[in-house]
């Protein structure tokens, strides 16, 4: 009994993770909104914002208009050939500034290829391949999940080609590698400069030794200086004193006291 109960939750497990993985199976209506996505994106906005790609054609349709001026524009030139398409005048501006920025990449387009096309939330996304003179690339157009399909943003990202990845992992390789040796480089610099601190901690303090025994011996110089004139001096009081004792004996007087040398003069 246990045994069917554990193959049971078992079974249970599996189903779950099999419902989680799979995505819900979209509706008829909303499968056809997506089939008129992809049409519209690649027969009327991908053509449209293609011819907006040179820079003249760009520039004298779209320049000086504000926002709402340049939505009313394309909206405009769409009737004229028949098309009913609503747009964000700034979504579609930022559009053909990718578009511009892209041309300069991948040239020239082609071809329009596939198309698919996702919901998401509030949006319908497509992607749309496209054949370049240079470099093929895909183009992304989001549109209001809704029955205006309004032109939300759109943006053409050339595709990469395999040699191209290859060479931008290469190189990113390289520069890692490089970052790495230059890093280990300058460690070893610092641990091969620790050598060096006892030698500069010990010529320091033989310096400062060598200034210490300087000070002394200047000190001791000037001392030994002092000496003599001291002692000189001292030879003098003793001689004064003596000659004041014999001349108050000379005098027959009992103290020098009254006896003063100003000066004693030695003659050699």
């Amino acid at each position: 009994m246990k045994k069917f109960l554990v193959w049971i939750c078992m079974l249970s497990c599996i189903f779950g993770l099999t419902a989680c993985g799979s995505g819900e199976t979209p509706t008829a209506y909303e499968q056809q909104k997506m089939e008129d996505a992809k049409s519209l994106a690649s027969l009327v906005t991908v053509p449209m914002l293609s011819d907006f790609m040179s820079d003249n054609i760009a520039d004298d349709v779209l320049d000086g208009l504000t926002m709402e001026e340049i939505a009313y524009r394309v909206e405009g030139l769409a009737q004229q050939q028949g098309i009913d398409i609503n747009v964000d005048g700034y979504a579609f501006y930022k559009a053909v500034d990718s578009y511009r920025s892209a041309y300069k990449e991948i040239g020239a387009i082609q071809e329009i290829g596939e198309a698919t096309a996702q919901i998401d939330g509030n949006q319908i996304v497509v992607e749309v391949e496209i054949t370049g003179e240079k470099k093929n690339a895909i183009a992304e157009v989001i549109y209001s999940n809704d029955q205006f399909y309004v032109l939300e943003s759109s943006a053409l990202n050339p595709v990469s080609s395999m040699g191209e990845l290859m060479s931008g992992a290469a190189l990113n390789t390289l520069i890692g590698m490089g970052t790495v040796f230059a890093v280990l480089i300058l460690i070893s610099f610092i641990i091969s400069a620790f050598k060096l601190i006892p030698a500069l901690q010990k010529k320091a303090a033989d310096r400062k030794a060598q200034k210490s025994g300087s000070v002394q011996e200047t000190e001791a110089e000037t001392a030994s200086d002092q000496a003599p004139a001291q002692e000189e001096q001292d030879d003098d009081t003793e001689l004064a004193a003596v000659i004041a004792a014999a001349v108050a004996a000379y005098e027959g007087s009992t103290s020098s006291d009254g006896f003063v040398v100003r000066s004693i003069r030695r003659r050699f």
